[in-house]
């Protein structure tokens, strides 16, 4: 995984595969972790998605890379930024594939898993992730950065839940000076 930018502390625990996944794409430096089949493969390992030995298809990295974006769309969103209609219809997609299914423990814990194998189970746990993140509250504070060239995902750990950018001393910083130059110029 990418270091997170102004050494912002990462999301908690139960969100940070979705952020490590999400985080395979460094818009502003053009590195793209997800670059081939066994890539893919490494980052979902990485991110607790799937067991070793994991071998996708080209198919398996497309489909990937859709939830991936989906998931970004969704996080802007998460941050103000209007959501395109159909933006998230690759998450339904992984869902269905990954044969998402509810489970009650002996305990009565309730519990969404993917039944599916391979990619389709780990794109799977990555929406349930998602959904149940989703279902808790937690997700909101899981934001991808405003600054257009950025994306960032972050976790927002500010008291009123009003962070815009993965970093204040990065993109804020940017962000501010870029404003105030225009102003200045008009």
């Amino acid at each position: 995984m990418l270091p997170d930018p102004g050494d912002r502390t990462p999301a908690p625990a139960a969100l940070r595969p979705i952020q490590a996944f999400v985080n395979t794409l460094d818009i502003e430096n053009g590195i793209e972790e997800l670059d081939s089949p066994a890539a893919l493969a490494g980052a979902l390992e990485r991110a607790g998605l799937t067991e070793p030995g994991l071998r996708p298809t080209d198919a398996d990295l497309r489909a990937a890379l859709e939830v991936r974006e989906a998931l970004r769309a969704l996080l802007l969103a998460n941050n103000g930024v209007a959501l395109e209609a159909g933006a998230l219809v690759p998450l339904e997609r992984a869902a269905r594939a990954g044969h998402l299914a509810a489970r009650v423990s002996a305990r009565g814990d309730l519990a969404l898993v993917a039944e599916a194998p391979g990619v389709d189970g780990a794109l799977g746990r990555l929406v349930a992730l998602v959904l149940t993140a989703g279902a808790e509250g937690s997700l909101a504070r899981l934001k991808a950065c405003r600054r257009d060239v950025c994306h960032w995902v972050f976790y927002d750990r500010s008291r009123n839940r009003a962070s815009h950018w993965c970093a204040m001393s990065v993109c804020g910083n940017r962000t501010k000076t870029k404003a105030y130059r225009r102003r200045r110029a008009a």
